[in-house]
């Protein structure tokens, strides 16, 4: 019965880490895309030319990079830890 209980309890364990990991990882989106925003917001908008012509790149692309790169340094410190 000993077992059964501790079993259980593991379980319940690894899922509120889950729920943790789950969020941490959201945070570090979510701070990424507010960097990415900030960036956007002191450079303006931007633009790529080259041979093909120019395209415009606005707020959004900027933002989701952003939240790339923010979930690229939580992989990192989960690497770390």
């Amino acid at each position: 019965m000993v077992l059964n209980l501790l079993t259980v309890s593991e379980k319940i364990m690894a899922e509120k880490r889950k729920e943790d990991d789950i969020k941490e990882a959201s945070g570090f989106a979510a701070g990424g895309a507010a960097a990415g925003a900030g960036v956007a917001a002191v450079v303006g908008n931007m633009g790529l030319a080259g041979a093909f012509g120019g395209i415009a790149i606005g707020a959004a692309p900027v933002v989701a990079a952003g939240a790339v790169v923010g979930l690229a340094a939580y992989g990192l410190k989960k690497l770390l830890d």
